[in-house]
């Protein structure tokens, strides 16, 4: 979502980046190739974040981003934590990724882990 967002308003973290920030990232696969993506960063003992959620276009529509979702949040609980947190983008090309955290208990909530306020993020969490 680079394409679509200001470069002051992207959070996208480089692959060294989230592995240097102790995240394990997730792909979910078929036979051939990788459906989606999906990485666990810890804030503190307590605290996640999810980061870097994508599903490939053509794999949209067939349960990747619930499956990815729910391997998450299972993760999240076997490490100990209780609350995961995310950011994502405020304008309609995010409007997907929102109903799909809302259908998984996330609710929305003031910037968290050094965000700041900014109208084209929003910040949403829920307890594990």
């Amino acid at each position: 979502m680079r394409a679509q967002t200001p470069s002051e308003s992207c959070h996208v973290m480089s692959a060294d980046d989230l592995f240097a920030a102790g995240a394990r990232v997730y792909a979910l696969r078929d036979d051939a190739s990788i459906l989606g993506i999906a990485a666990l960063k810890p804030l503190d003992s307590h605290h996640g974040e999810l980061k870097s959620m994508h599903t490939r276009t053509e794999a949209r529509g067939r349960g990747v981003g619930a499956a990815l979702m729910q391997k998450m949040l299972t993760e999240a609980t076997e490490f100990g934590m209780s609350r995961i947190s995310l950011e994502t983008g405020s304008e309609a090309p995010f409007a997907t990724a929102r109903r799909l955290y809302e259908r998984h208990g996330f609710t929305y909530c003031p910037p968290f882990g050094g965000y700041a306020e900014d109208p084209l993020s929003v910040f949403m969490t829920r307890t594990l």
